[in-house]
């Protein structure tokens, strides 16, 4: 006989294929018999057609096309034979599935066969509908699978009732037909058919409100008594497990009571007595038993409350995590992660078990019983669980340290009683896995410290100890260096020493030795050497003694290949070797930030109101700041709800000050809109297409006036043009001419009217407008300010906002000095662009400070009367 002929038996096929010693071999021997079996196909072979078809079904396992072969199995499933019928129903299972379109062919030989006087035809009937049936076939032949769920017999009853449930989940609204059938299934005496009717009763539960309530009502307590006998039912060997009288029955009776309890008091006192007796009288020294008393802790979960249970329950669960198996330790986790919701005292028990699950050495049980310890730690135990977290943070795994440092900086932030407990774990942390720590929480750190100020020489004592054993954990150098660089001389001549603390010595060079060994570490990134030239440039001025050993550090990088020191390097041996007069004010120390509008910030409950629109500039005249007496995120009243929020994002101004953002190259040009904000704005180098540096800006308006600046970090904004590090070969010194910028050339435009913009008993605004050609949406305004008290003005400074649509650009004033009545008056330009020219008009907010008889004097207001079409 041909091997390859149609005739070729089943066996004789698996074994041709499984003789193939390659995969192109056994293609070729598939190929073959394919092509067999279409000839017998294309020639009607009745003989052979249930042998072809079966031989499809292995071709088909082995992941060959078999679609050719489908209208086979629909032959098959049309004859008299059960034989043929066998094959054919268990091909249209393998070959087809319910999106087949010929599916639709074979609904009117199951309808006959499910009305079959053979009770094998129409069990293969049902098992087929079972797996294949689609919404269609569901809707014409649910009638005759309601009626099989009282058939004499109790297998079909059974597959009756499997057939149901996927003809429900298929179409939700056949679910009430199904309600009284599958309710006389749970009093069988059959197990088979029990079984299945208590799943069918949990999924009519959950597809249909009636059939919930019908069950509530009616099969309750007959389902207590169910699992009642059957908790107390002698050992029966047929259904028995591991001496567990057949837990899979437990189970589903389980999971139903918990559909039936869970929102209803009544059903759930039912059934409280049986939950109590299966979760006290099941072992749980075996998998089945374990299997059974999770299911019952899930259903005393779910049900309505009953405060003895839920204990009872999640002792259970306790007792799970002291078991050896993984799987058991890792459900009981999730299950108490539940339960914390419901009962978080009776958690709090089994605290000290969840801890050590944190040291498992299972990863995924780790992970879970982390976030349980989270959910777990409150103001009552944050103390104990932060120093068991902290301990372990030592010894952990490095693939852990990150979720475990971060889940601790998170608790510490949320719960921490005091500033001072804060601050020491926070100081572990960084100590013990500073690399893992991402950059918010150092930031946090910061504005914590400067928030303290009873406990700056505390930290930065803490600090100077902790970065002498510990220097390669970078964001602790970080902390450190920036601390060190403001507060240096309190920790030379330990100051704010508490009574916890004990006194170190330390000289101004041990302090320059930290920094400089920060600097020169070969681990230390962009930002970090950044901040230690920042440090450097402060300790300069607190260390006078140290200046010339600052200045041969400092010059050390005016020659390095990365532009940004390089370009620190230059401006900083400047104002070391050149302009000591004004070096004090340019490094006083930081002001307090606004911690709780930064915290909000960051969880993005509020906008980032200390942002600007981009290339904004409001330039500060005559190097005059704000006294630093005022809050600095309300320097220009950004909060106001009358002036629209700028554009949150550049990120807050900590990140500014704090020159976080160097990680990237410094030839990457960045947006003007990233990375700026009102801080630097008002600065005047917030705006990477200047040409000058930071601080040649700020000294840019003029030498005449030697009156202290704003005690800002103003050297910690990092540049983001896109030069070549040559450009500095020349060593032009940035800071060596105070030549003011070239005032903007205003032209004869379309006249528009003058107003008078600001008006008080003390004090007038007017504005005059003008447009330069070409450019509409940009408007020239000349202020004039008019004294018009009988005082003489001293300091004068103006300051503008301007919504994130208008970008704003600022000229020094004329003077600084406001003669009296009027004699003579101060002007300055203004440049506003308007990006919704045509759309919107403008509105700004300005606010004016001045001495009057050596008090200082602060007028704001909102500009809303400017002329049409500007």
């Amino acid at each position: 006989m041909n091997p390859f002929s149609s005739g070729t038996r089943l066996r004789d096929m698996i074994r041709a294929i499984r003789a193939c010693k390659t995969a192109a071999e056994e293609r070729g021997v598939v190929r073959k018999e394919c092509a067999a079996i279409r000839a017998a196909i294309n020639e009607n072979d009745q003989d052979y057609r249930h042998r072809n078809l079966a031989k499809l079904m292995f071709i088909h396992m082995l992941g060959y096309p078999t679609h050719f072969g489908q209208m086979e199995c629909l032959k098959l499933i049309a004859s008299a034979g059960f034989p043929e019928k066998r094959i054919g129903y268990l091909g249209l299972m393998l070959l087809l599935d319910e999106r087949q379109e010929v599916l639709m062919l074979v609904t009117n030989s199951l309808k006959q066969d499910l009305n079959h006087s053979n009770q094998y035809i129409v069990g293969l009937a049902l098992c087929a509908l079972g797996n294949i049936c689609s919404a269609e076939m569901a809707r014409d032949l649910a009638p005759e699978v309601e009626r099989l769920l009282q058939f004499r017999d109790p297998n079909i009853r059974k597959k009756a009732a499997l057939c149901s449930i996927r003809i429900i989940k298929k179409v939700p609204e056949l679910a009430e037909n199904f309600i009284n059938p599958a309710a006389a299934l749970l009093k069988e005496k059959h197990h088979g058919v029990l079984i299945t009717g208590v799943q069918l009763c949990t999924d009519l539960c959950k597809a249909s409100e009636e059939a919930l309530e019908y069950f509530r009502m009616k099969c309750t307590e007959g389902l207590v008594k169910t699992l009642k006998d059957l908790v107390n039912s002698p050992y029966a060997p047929e259904y028995d497990i591991a001496g567990i009288t057949d837990p899979f029955l437990h189970i589903r009776l389980l999971k139903l009571l918990r559909v039936l309890g869970q929102g209803n008091e009544d059903a759930s006192e039912c059934m409280n007595d049986i939950l109590a007796q299966v979760a006290t009288k099941t072992e749980s020294n075996k998998n089945a038993g374990n299997a059974i008393l999770y299911e019952c802790v899930a259903t005393i979960m779910s049900i309505e409350d009953n405060g003895g249970l839920r204990v009872l329950a999640i002792n259970i669960l306790g007792r799970f995590l002291s078991n050896r198996d993984n799987n058991i330790r890792y459900v009981a986790l999730n299950m108490l992660m539940r339960a914390i919701t419901v009962d978080a005292q009776a958690v709090q028990r089994h605290r000290a078990t969840i801890l050590e699950c944190v040291k498992d050495l299972d990863a995924s049980i780790r992970k879970r019983a982390l976030e349980l310890v989270y959910v777990l730690v409150n103001e009552s135990n944050v103390k104990p669980l932060t120093k068991e977290l902290i301990d372990y943070l030592e010894v952990s795994d490095q693939d852990f340290k990150g979720d475990l440092t971060a889940k601790i900086c998170s608790l510490v932030k949320k719960f921490s009683p005091e500033k001072i407990w804060y601050i020491d774990q926070m100081l572990k942390v960084l100590s013990e896995a500073g690399n893992f720590v991402k950059d918010e929480v150092w930031h946090a750190v910061i504005v914590v410290i400067t928030n303290s100020p009873d406990l700056h020489g505390y930290t930065v004592r803490a600090l100077y100890r902790a970065i002498q054993t510990t220097a390669d954990q970078e964001s602790l150098v970080r902390v450190a260096v920036w601390c060190i660089g403001e507060y240096g001389d309190m920790l030379v001549n330990n100051i704010g020493m508490l009574d916890v603390e004990d006194p170190i010595t330390v000289t101004e060079s041990d302090a320059v030795d930290i920094i400089e060994i920060a600097l020169k570490h070969h681990t230390s990134d962009l930002t970090t050497k950044a901040m230690a030239l920042i440090a450097l440039l402060k300790l300069s001025s607190r260390f006078p003694v140290c200046s010339e050993r600052i200045k041969e550090i400092v010059v050390q990088y005016k020659g390095s290949l990365v532009l940004e020191l390089q370009q620190r390097s230059i401006e900083m041996n400047s104002i070391i070797s050149k302009h000591q007069n004004i070096r004090s004010a340019l490094v006083e120390r930081m002001p307090t930030l606004d911690l709780l509008q930064w915290e909000e910030q960051q969880s993005g409950s509020i906008p980032n109101t200390t942002s600007t629109p981009a290339h904004a500039s409001i330039n500060i005249p005559n190097g005059v700041a704000k006294p630093s007496s005022a809050p600095l995120v309300d320097l220009l009243d950004l909060n106001s709800d009358d002036v629209p929020a700028p554009s949150s994002s550049g990120g807050d101004f900590l990140h500014d000050l704090l020159d976080v953002d160097l990680s990237k190259q410094s030839g990457v040009n960045h947006s003007p809109n990233n990375g700026t904000n009102a801080l630097m704005d008002l600065l005047s180098i917030g705006t990477p297409t200047q040409s000058n540096s930071a601080i040649s800006d700020l000294l840019n308006s003029g030498q005449e006036n030697k009156a202290p600046v704003s005690p800002l970090d103003v050297l910690s904004s990092p540049s983001s043009n896109s030069i070549q590090p040559t450009s500095f070969a020349g060593t032009i010194d940035l800071l060596d001419s105070f030549a003011t910028n070239s005032p903007i050339q205003e032209s004869n435009g379309p006249a528009y009217p003058s107003v008078v913009a600001f008006e008080s008993s003390n004090l007038r605004i007017g504005f005059n407008f003008s447009k330069l050609p070409g450019y509409p949406q940009t408007t020239l305004i000349k202020a004039t300010f008019t004294n018009l008290s009988s005082s003489v003005y001293t300091d004068f400074i103006f300051q503008a906002a301007v919504p994130k649509f208008l970008q704003l650009h600022l000229e020094p004033a004329s003077g600084n000095t406001l003669l009296a009545s009027g004699n003579e008056s101060i002007t300055q330009t203004l440049k506003v662009t308007n990006s919704q020219h045509g759309k919107k008009s403008l509105v700004m907010r300005i606010r004016i400070a001045y001495k009057m008889n050596n008090k200082d004097v602060l007028e704001e207001g909102q500009i809303n009367n400017f002329p049409q079409g500007l």
